[in-house]
C-alpha cells in the first residue's frame, strides 16, 4: 500500500492505495464517487473521463499513485450550490443523453474542450469527443449540447 494525497472536487483527501490500482477505482471504490463510470478498462470508451489538473483524462489509464498531489474533478464536482455547470445544463436542455452511461465522460471531455476552445465548430466538437463512445444517441444532440454550452459559457 502507498499513501497518497490528492484534491478531489475541491476536498483534500489522503488515503492508502495499491500501487497498481487504477484512478477510476480509487474514485469509485475508495472515495465513493460513482458518477465516474467503468466502461471498458481499455481506454476505448471514455466513460471514466475526469479532469486531472484541468485536463481531460481517462481515469482507467492512470494509476491512483500518479494522481498523488494533483487536483481531480469528477462529474460530482461540476455543479455548485445546486446549480448545474453550463455543460450539464446544456446536456439536459438539448437531450444530449439517453441511457446516461456515457454522459459523465462526455460532459467532462466537453468541459475540457470548452476550457481550451470556447467556440469550437461542429467538426472540432466531434473530433474532441471521438474518444468517448455513445451507443444510444448518434451524437447529434451531444454536439448540440456542447454548442449550446459554448454559447452560455
Amino acid at each position: 500500500m502507498r499513501s497518497i494525497s490528492l484534491t478531489v472536487n475541491g476536498d483534500r483527501r489522503e488515503l492508502e492505495v495499491e500501487p497498481r490500482e487504477l484512478l477510476v477505482y480509487v474514485i469509485r471504490e475508495r472515495l465513493g464517487l460513482t458518477g465516474t463510470n467503468v466502461g471498458c478498462d481499455t481506454s476505448s470508451c471514455g466513460a471514466c473521463t475526469v479532469l486531472v489538473g484541468g485536463e481531460s483524462v481517462k481515469s482507467c489509464t492512470m494509476l491512483g499513485v500518479q494522481a498523488d498531489g494533483l487536483e481531480v474533478t469528477t462529474i460530482e464536482g461540476l455543479a455548485h450550490n445546486g446549480t448545474l455547470h453550463p455543460v450539464q445544463q446544456a446536456f439536459h436542455e438539448q437531450h444530449g443523453l439517453q441511457c446516461g452511461f456515457c454522459t459523465p465522460g462526455m460532459i467532462m471531455a466537453s468541459v475540457s474542450l470548452l476550457k481550451e476552445h470556447s467556440s469550437p465548430s461542429e467538426a472540432e466538437i466531434r473530433q474532441a469527443l471521438e474518444g468517448n463512445l455513445c451507443r444510444c444517441t448518434g451524437y447529434h444532440n451531444i454536439v448540440k449540447a456542447v454548442q449550446a454550452a459554448a454559447g452560455a459559457a
